[in-house]
């Protein structure tokens, strides 16, 4: 067996499976971004390397504000009774919906004219569409991923 063919057959670390795994949301990202891009007027990117920086933002703030949520529902979850309930989905909710007016603002400081996103509540709708459609891009990415094992 030759040198390239027993390490392509090694298991992947865990630095390994990270970095495959980020790469792929990165690129699913990325192709998801130059998409809506290219087809919604209400979507404009001035190149692909903006588009490239934008995803790696947005991945970054995606997985920041995922694990700002779980935590706080670990903390509603310690505390089992009917308020702590309500107050997790109000606070997951909250978090949530606050994170992409968040995400919006730091891609317009960073970006300013180099990305913009129009329409309805001055782009916050198309914003959060292009975002919903890249989650379910991963989601599906994840699935195919998954049943490939």
């Amino acid at each position: 067996m030759s040198m390239k063919e027993e390490t392509s057959t090694q298991a992947m670390s865990t630095k390994q499976k990270i970095f495959t795994k980020y790469l792929t949301f990165i690129l699913t990202d990325l192709t998801v971004l130059n998409f809506f891009a290219e087809y919604w007027d209400r979507v404009t990117i001035s190149s692909f390397g903006v588009s490239l920086l934008v995803a790696i933002i947005l991945q970054v703030l995606l997985k920041m504000t995922l694990h700002l949520e779980h935590k706080t529902a670990e903390y509603f979850k310690s505390h089992e009774n009917f308020m702590m309930k309500i107050a997790r989905i109000l606070s997951t909710w909250f978090i949530l919906f606050a994170s992409k007016l968040v995400m919006l603002g730091v891609l317009q400081f960073v970006f300013s004219g180099d990305i913009h996103f129009a329409g309805a509540y001055h782009g916050v709708f198309a914003f959060i569409v292009v975002v919903v459609v890249i989650l379910l891009a991963e989601a599906l990415i994840s699935r195919i991923y998954k049943a490939l094992a």
